[in-house]
């Protein structure tokens, strides 16, 4: 992973797998989804969520090849980085859960009242409920 604060590792308060919900474990881990994330390692919103997210991520047993993860500078004009305009990038952390097939399923942009993983659990639930 190129973004740093992604790894569980990098945050001595990134939760252990026990302490997270399993239904919140059990809906990230379903359905093959790809997790793209986009961050930054100077962001203070990403040095302060994606640590937790990333752990999350671990626990549910989604391997590497599922996650992309993209960094993202500032400007000026605003975000640059790799599929900030194709996928719209405006704030950060943003977190979009793809199916396998490559359709857009959730997305988690910069801040909530839960955790990334709790959020996108809940929308990938809903949309697993829905389907």
């Amino acid at each position: 992973m190129s973004l740093e604060t992604l790894d569980p590792d990098s945050d001595d308060a990134a939760p252990d797998a026990a302490d997270l919900d399993p239904a919140v474990l059990d809906a990230l881990g379903a359905a093959d989804y790809r997790f793209k994330v986009w961050g930054g390692d100077w962001c203070i919103d990403c040095q302060r969520q994606l640590p937790a997210f990333g752990a999350a991520l671990a626990a549910a047993g989604v391997p590497d090849d599922r996650i992309e993860d993209f960094p993202v500078t500032k400007s000026p004009e605003g975000k640059e980085g790799e599929g900030v305009d194709e996928y719209d990038i405006e704030l950060i952390p943003t977190v979009v859960v793809e199916s396998p097939a490559g359709d857009e399923v959730a997305r988690f942009v910069e801040d909530a009242d839960v955790s990334i993983a709790e959020f996108l659990a809940t929308r990938l639930a809903d949309a697993e409920a829905s389907a």
